[in-house]
């Protein structure tokens, strides 16, 4: 197939004292696969430090209380999900896309609107876990998580100029920093013999020692001071609302299953789910940091080149496709022992919940590249479509299937909402885009060799030696049906080089 040339096409800035501008760089594109290579590596340092602290909460809790944690974890997260609205995506495509002048006062009003938002989300996550009887320690958990997830919306949104610059190195910093404060004070509680509330309290000052990292990193912006005024919102706002309510219906309806199962399941399965889940949602957040790194890529493409963009959303989707292959493979042959590090003995007959899921999670990273490369072009209504479709699907399935099937039913039902999303992605970019229509042979050369690799599964080898070996046969089944991209090749000799280099 003819390369297409992907290079960026902007013209050299008028001022000669501008800074450079990434994003009008030809070395933008290998910096997006660097920057996710090197978020996904800091989240993978910060999920492997986190494995023994979770083998401890889970063990240390219990498989009731075990559940009563995830279950408020899941709650104050949907609270995140709805009132973070998607404006840190907003911000870093106005970032990637305004005059630099315009820059800092929209980062102001983002930070503004975030606080607001939050404070109310908070306070009714408070109301609703008193309502629903949750009991005094709960409900005092949410609080206390609560304030752990208004840190985390601040420093969220104080990325931005850094992620629209591509300076993926302070974000990954910044993401470790929390993840080892969390670590280390799950393990320290432990010890101690703590009861479940504190657990509930550790978002708090792993999300201050972030942010104070972030504040470090752009403070020389002066662009980090909220503002509270509401006529600076209102621009922001007219592009941040019909996303806001895309992303609050999309938050909802991936963690709509845990809470509906806290409801309508009993305990027993709440818990198992909410093992399952633990896992998965430490996963799910692996596809947005591999093609979010692409993001301000593919919202400068959309502004000005729509062949830089089909270039560059099909080779995001084939290299997401490898990643998440590659991920749920490993979950279905090493599901029992994932679930036997993560929360013991006790919630084996999670594994075969977390086998459902991993297919959920494939479909995330599918969904991942449709729903950023929809959000460049902006197409609301289409998203809104998509994640509406796909919150009925699991308000129908989870109480039906939950009831019927226990945890296993609650999965499917997950499933079945991220299906709705990637089949919706894809007919909104068929249907309104046929300039960006993207070949599906490589694609389909990448699933070739993941059902290829699935096979492993039925060998009945040990967990761990299944994982290595699934591994290996799709590292070469991917090579041999010549499904890699050549730019993850490329990219992966120059590290290479450079490390021989070093040596």
């Amino acid at each position: 197939m003819r390369r297409v040339d992907a290079r960026p096409v902007d013209k050299p800035s008028a001022d000669p004292a501008a800074p450079p501008d990434p994003l009008a760089s030809e070395r933008a594109g290998p910096a997006a696969i660097r920057g996710g290579a090197l978020r996904v590596a800091g989240y993978a340092v910060g999920v492997a430090l986190s494995i023994l602290s979770a083998a401890l909460l889970f063990r240390h809790l219990g498989v009731v209380d075990g559940g009563r944690y995830v279950t408020i974890l899941s709650l104050v997260a949907l609270v995140g999900g709805l009132t973070e609205g998607g404006l840190t995506a907003i911000g870093v495509r106005e970032f990637a896309t305004r005059p630099q002048a315009e820059r800092a006062p929209a980062l102001r009003a983002l930070l503004g609107m975030r606080v607001t938002l939050t404070v109310a989300g908070v306070a009714a996550a408070v109301g609703f876990a008193g309502l629903a009887g949750y009991g005094t320690t709960l409900v005092a958990g949410t609080a206390l998580a609560g304030l752990g997830l208004l840190l985390q919306s601040l420093q969220s949104a104080a990325t931005v100029p850094l992620q629209a610059e591509l300076r993926f190195g302070w974000v990954t910093l910044a993401d470790l920093v929390r993840q080892f404060v969390t670590v280390t004070s799950i393990v320290a509680l432990v010890v101690a013999g703590a009861a479940l509330l504190p657990f509930l309290a550790i978002a708090i000052p792993a999300g201050f020692a972030s942010l104070a990292l972030t504040v470090a990193a752009v403070r020389q912006r002066g662009a980090l001071v909220p503002s509270f005024r509401t006529s600076a919102w209102s621009e922001l706002a007219r592009e941040a609302l019909p996303y806001a309510v895309t992303s609050a219906v999309g938050a909802i309806y991936f963690r709509l299953a845990i809470i509906v199962m806290s409801l309508t399941a009993t305990e027993v399965e709440t818990g198992y789910f909410g093992a399952s889940f633990r896992i998965v949602d430490v996963l799910i957040v692996v596809p947005q940091l591999v093609v979010g790194a692409a993001f301000p890529i593919f919202a400068r493409a959309a502004r000005d080149d729509r062949v830089r963009l089909r270039y560059a959303l099909e080779r995001s989707l084939e290299g997401a496709l490898i990643f998440g292959i590659w991920t749920s493979v490993s979950l279905v042959v090493g599901a029992d022992l994932a679930i036997e590090v993560v929360a013991g003995a006790d919630f084996a007959p999670a594994a075969d919940v977390l086998r459902i899921q991993a297919a959920a999670l494939l479909l995330a990273f599918v969904n991942a590249v449709l729903g950023y490369a929809l959000l460049s072009l902006g197409r609301y209504r289409a998203l809104l479509a998509m994640a509406a479709a796909a919150l009925l699907v699991v308000a129908a399935l989870t109480p039906l299937l939950g009831e019927a099937h226990g945890a296993e039913g609650g999965a499917v039902a997950t499933v079945a909402g991220e299906a709705v999303v990637a089949l919706g992605g894809f007919g909104a970019l068929l249907r309104g885009h046929p300039d960006l229509r993207i070949s599906p042979w490589r694609a389909l050369r990448i699933a070739l060799a993941g059902a290829i690799a699935l096979a492993v599964a039925l060998l009945d080898l040990p967990d761990a030696a299944g994982v290595l070996v699934a591994t290996a046969v799709l590292a070469a089944a991917l090579f041999a049906l010549r499904a890699v991209p050549e730019e993850l090749i490329v990219e992966a000799r120059a590290l290479l080089g450079r490390r021989k280099r070093r040596a």
